[in-house]
């Protein structure tokens, strides 16, 4: 491959990392400063697993792609920093249902403001039509499945 073509091969996937890695770092120090420093990465996707109509343990765990047993741990890690709750399930009360506090929702809707205001900054840096070129070109090149909430584990698994 020459230099006009672009890189090496294995560039590519190094630099999609390293952006993805740039923009949650950014936005997790904003976190931080907005008085949630112990969110980590994965916890985005378990929030968003757990959805604005709750879910059990379970369900979170099959949207995570994890165990049960996992994704209680996090539920469980979640509830003790104050991101989420159980509940009885008011369809059954047999199960318990993990619900998103106030708490919980103020993070995702900070997470939403703060990706906002990083694009931003990649859209002053790049330019608003390279930026939308980008997007564009990677959203023509990803399945049509490439938002999932098993990416994390994906990572790890």
């Amino acid at each position: 491959m020459t230099e006009s073509e672009g890189g090496a091969g294995f560039e590519l996937p190094l630099l999609l990392f390293a952006g993805f890695r740039s923009i949650i770092d950014e936005l997790h120090r904003e976190l931080t400063a907005h008085g949630h420093p112990d969110v980590r990465p994965a916890y985005g996707f378990a929030l968003q697993a757990v959805g604005q109509h709750g879910a059990s343990a379970g369900e979170v765990g099959r949207r995570l792609g994890v165990s049960k047993q996992a994704a209680g741990k996090t539920v469980e890690r979640l509830e003790a920093l104050g991101y989420v709750e159980r509940v009885d399930d008011p369809q059954d009360g047999r199960r318990k249902l993990v619900r998103l506090t106030s708490r919980g929702t103020e993070v995702l809707l900070r997470s939403a403001q703060g990706f906002d205001r990083i694009r931003a900054g990649w859209v002053e840096a790049l330019g608003a039509e390279r930026v939308a070129g980008i997007e564009a070109g990677l959203r023509a090149m990803a399945p049509a499945n490439a938002f999932r909430l098993d990416a994390a584990g994906w990572f790890t698994g």
